[in-house]
């Protein structure tokens, strides 16, 4: 039914004004943040001070609407992977590196990985970003009001030619533990069971040809306890990836919530020929999400979100008001999330619904030709794109319960696809549409936005 919805859509726009739209390339795909270290202390320190494989990227001269940067690929970094990472930029910009353009990135909105190993030389380079002017894809952007061309933070990483690209997490409980059960438990009751969590260590090769190597984890509770260990070989042909998974039982009292915001550490190291190549760790949520009827749980345990929209940029010191008003979830509008936002969430324990950085207001409500653009096929790539950028951003944060495809965007094919498009995706929380007025592009999902008992 809903692809016939998406047909009929589709032809209702027959002679529609195509939009001039370039998708992005040469791109990393989107993921949560990744440092790579040289060793275990370096990656459980994590200072964000840069290292053997890592340069924050701090002196930058701008001209007109290019910003340019020296960078040095030493020579330790031979035979690896050399990536450049932005965290945002005020509008779509090309990367170029020594005067060669190697990538383009149509959402400035949220943090992009790019390989440039084959642009990259050992020695000086020259790094730039040129923000396009006017922007292409200023029609979706519509809470930007001629923003001057700026970008966010900025730094080259070297990885191994086989390297972790993406982390995974997942929390599910028993089948007999109805939500109903385990609200009814004292906490002396909870502690005593346990739920099943899923690690999933996305790796990638860059190899032209078959390689291996030993992937070492060990997860550890929020208490320090070691939870799981274990190592596997993995051989993985030309430029491919593969998700290495492994299993741990997880006590219901050392789960992630809004009253108990605690996380688990995970600790990565990969071997080739006998050689360490990289040490990664990361702080995790285990909890489980789930909704019935429109209605929350959290563990099992039934949560009514009171929720605040907010700016993607509010501070800790915003964050600590909506707490103190009793308001347990925020709501982001869209545009760029503050690199330390989904932290702060995690670490005081609120629940956010993630927004993807679509809004096109200033279009109007028509879904006519020369209307709003998400009833015109020419955008549905950026669309989706987008809803993608967003999700695989703020994923792995525990404080994230729901993600919204787009604000003020009237609806239409590019909102349809959107949502088919994140729901094969085949996490359970909700993908919404606040502004969907009844149609089938959104998930029910129960929220009031006034403050209430904070849980």
């Amino acid at each position: 039914m809903r692809s016939a919805f998406a047909i009929i859509a589709f032809f209702s726009l027959c002679g529609l004004r195509a939009q001039e739209y370039t998708p992005s390339y040469g791109r990393e795909l989107p993921r949560g943040e990744i440092r790579s270290y040289p060793s275990q202390q370096q990656a459980a320190e994590a200072d964000g001070s840069d290292n053997t494989y890592f340069t924050r990227l701090d002196d930058w001269t701008r001209t007109g609407s290019t910003f340019s940067t020296p960078f040095t690929v030493p020579f330790a970094w031979a035979n690896r992977q050399v990536l450049v990472h932005l965290d945002s930029a005020s509008a779509d910009y090309e990367v170029r590196v020594n005067g060669q353009t190697v990538a383009y990135n149509s959402d400035g909105n949220l943090p992009a990985d790019f390989n440039i190993t084959r642009a990259a030389r050992e020695g000086r380079n020259t790094l730039e970003i040129v923000i396009q002017s006017p922007s292409a894809v200023a029609p979706l952007e519509s809470w930007k009001d001629s923003p001057a061309p700026a970008i966010g933070a900025a730094w080259v990483m070297s990885q191994p030619t086989l390297h972790i690209r993406d982390v995974l997490a997942k929390t599910w409980r028993s089948d007999d533990d109805t939500p109903e059960e385990v609200a009814a438990l004292d906490s002396a009751a909870r502690a005593s069971r346990s739920v099943t969590a899923e690690i999933g260590l996305v790796v990638k090769s860059c190899a032209l040809n078959p390689r291996t190597s030993r992937i070492y984890y060990e997860l550890f509770t929020p208490g320090g306890r070691r939870a799981a260990v274990g190592h596997q070989d993995l051989t993985l042909d030309m430029r491919r990836e593969d998700t290495l998974r492994f299993i741990a039982r997880i006590p219901y009292d050392s789960l992630w919530s809004a009253k108990n915001p605690q996380r688990y550490t995970l600790r990565v190291k990969t071997q080739r020929e006998g050689r360490y190549e990289e040490y990664q760790e990361y702080k995790l949520g285990l909890r489980s999400v789930e909704t019935a009827g429109g209605r929350m749980a959290v563990n099992g345990i039934p949560v009514t979100l009171h929720a605040r929209r907010i700016s993607p940029q509010a501070s800790a010191a915003e964050i600590a008001a909506l707490r103190a008003q009793g308001y347990n979830a925020v709501a982001l509008l869209p545009g760029t999330v503050s690199p330390s936002l989904y932290e702060l969430c995690d670490t005081t324990g609120l629940y956010v619904i993630a927004q993807a950085p679509v809004d096109t207001r200033s279009s109007g409500e028509s879904r006519r030709r020369g209307g709003n653009p998400s009833n015109d096929p020419a955008w549905r790539e950026a669309y989706i794109e987008r809803a993608q950028d967003s999700y695989h951003t703020a994923k792995r944060h525990p404080s994230v319960v729901a993600f919204s495809l787009a604000s003020r965007s009237a609806n239409g094919i590019c909102l349809y696809d959107s949502y088919l498009t994140m729901k094969r995706e085949g996490d359970v929380r909700p993908f919404i549409y606040p502004d969907a007025a009844g149609e089938w592009n959104t998930d029910r999902l129960e929220m009031s936005f006034e403050p209430g008992k904070t849980e």
